[in-house]
């Protein structure tokens, strides 16, 4: 029998690979992490969820400020934003969190952290900073980067990513945004926030493509009146350094061109797997357009070799990220055939309003040819929503023909956080009568989950059918009213 240096090894401090690191090394597997950053926690926690949450939340608060009026309190002026302390805060709440991800708290629980690029030398052995290392079973965990998409002129023109724009001394006077997912239109809003004057292009006719149009219009009208402008339905023709300026040049369907002019760019159409100078052809591991390919068990061509988070392309979250490689743990040293399932994966993209979803939208329902009911209640009807001075968004309810949910979305104030009783109810397998029977507190934005379901039960409860029986064996007289 083969014996190696390590039972398990892991490529990758971010979610993922953290999660195998810590779970492995507590159940007794002897375990190497590498990292090729000079420090644990990924693109998350560094270019990615922590910092983009610290700029919204301080993004939202200058809002507040500068809408006090609306809330009857004086008007205030506010000066312009020294983008430099902002920056500071940001570095502060990464410190903090990186005392949990660090390599001593790892080695605290048993696994040896070594920081470099490997390279694989055959299926079981690496090799780091001149040396070799050999494990039974390994783990590649090495996330994602910014897509560089092919724009006439984007290699000649400076531009920002994720991993530079919250390290900015200075906060730009303008900036043109490439794309629209969830990292684009976070930053549009929160920069717009900031002062910083912002416009957005997009190929397609609908920002947040994945979520369902009428959710994602929802957001768009709230950053289109705060400010951003949105150039849809467009074609990139190119870009230019201007100097103290960028252009961007845009075509609509029309046909008509139409120059851009701001202080910087940001890049947000896309991730790229991180495999390059992996070596995972040499070795027989197999790639698809999208990343590593693995099995539901997170398994790779090669067996004894996982592949989780990012760098496979499915699902680019945190969560999923650290879901998967627990799913990682219970296969590689469990040795419990563990499957992934995603059939209720939540996400939310923290707008303002946040727009949260779990399980299938009408779009995915489509696509799969499933037949489905839609229950909805607006927040404009929710006391607390309207005290706080919130009236935009929604609750959407999806039931498929056996009346069984199938996905919620909520477009409105906290909706990450709203969604956290249906990641329950969902999984749980907890009944729709059990959540609208529920007694919830008054006056909360929750209140929403339940009237949801309670819109589902009324036209059951309140039928005619049901007010002909009620009448007839206990005699009740009917309305009193109208």
């Amino acid at each position: 029998m083969a014996t190696y240096d390590y039972d398990i090894g892991i490529i990758g401090g971010g979610a993922a690979g953290l999660t195998v690191a810590a779970g492995a090394a507590q159940l007794g597997a002897k375990t190497i992490l590498i990292e090729k950053e000079k420090a644990l926690g990924g693109d998350c926690l560094h270019f990615g969820c922590v910092p983009s949450k610290t700029l919204i939340r301080t993004a939202q608060a200058r809002h507040i400020m500068k809408n006090a009026d609306t809330f009857g309190l004086p008007r205030v002026e506010l000066p312009p934003v020294d983008f430099a302390k902002v920056k500071e805060r940001i570095q502060a709440v990464i410190a903090t969190i990186q005392k949990h991800d660090s390599e001593a708290r790892f080695c605290s629980l048993g696994a040896k952290v070594q920081f470099g690029e490997p390279t694989f030398t055959d299926e079981h052995s690496i090799r780091l900073n001149g040396q070799s290392f050999s494990a039974k079973t390994w783990v590649i965990a090495t996330g994602s980067s910014p897509d560089k998409p092919r724009i006439e002129g984007l290699d000649k023109t400076p531009y920002l990513t994720n991993r530079d724009i919250f390290s900015l001394e200075r906060l730009p006077a303008s900036m043109v945004i490439l794309g629209a997912g969830p990292i684009a239109i976070e930053m549009a809003q929160a920069f717009c926030r900031l002062g910083t004057k912002v416009a957005v292009v997009q190929r397609s006719g609908q920002i947040l493509t994945k979520e369902d149009k009428d959710m994602a219009d929802g957001v768009m009208q709230v950053l289109a009146s705060e400010g951003v402008a949105f150039h849809l339905n467009t074609a990139l023709l190119g870009v230019r350094d201007l100097g103290a300026e960028r252009e961007v040049l845009i075509k609509d369907q029309e046909g008509q061109a139409t120059p851009l002019r701001a202080e910087r760019i940001l890049v947000a159409m896309g991730r790229d797997p991180n495999i390059e100078g992996l070596n995972l052809e040499g070795i027989g591991v197999e790639l698809d357009r999208k990343g590593i390919k693995v099995d539901a068990r997170m398994r790779t061509s090669q067996k004894h070799i996982y592949a989780a988070g990012d760098v496979t392309g499915k699902f680019q979250f945190t969560h999923a990220a650290g879901y998967e490689g627990g799913i990682v743990v219970s296969n590689a040293i469990f040795h419990l055939p563990r499957k992934a399932d995603y059939t209720f994966l939540p996400w939310c993209t923290y707008t303002d309003p946040e727009l949260a979803s779990i399980g299938m939208n009408e779009t995915a329902a489509k696509e799969a040819g499933i037949k489905y009911a839609v229950f909805t209640e607006a927040l404009a009807n929710n006391d607390r929503s309207l005290a706080e001075g919130e009236s935009v968004g929604n609750i959407k309810l999806l039931l498929d023909k056996n009346e069984k949910p199938i996905g919620v979305q909520i477009l409105g104030p906290q909706a990450g956080e709203l969604l956290s009783e249906w990641v329950a109810v969902l999984n749980g397998k907890v009944k729709l009568s059990t959540l609208a029977a529920a007694m919830h507190p008054y006056p909360t934005l929750g209140e929403i989950n339940k009237r949801v379901a309670g819109a589902y039960f009324s036209p059951k409860i309140f039928s005619e059918n049901v007010r002909r029986g009620l009448k007839f064996f206990f005699h009740l007289k009917g309305r009193a009213c109208g």
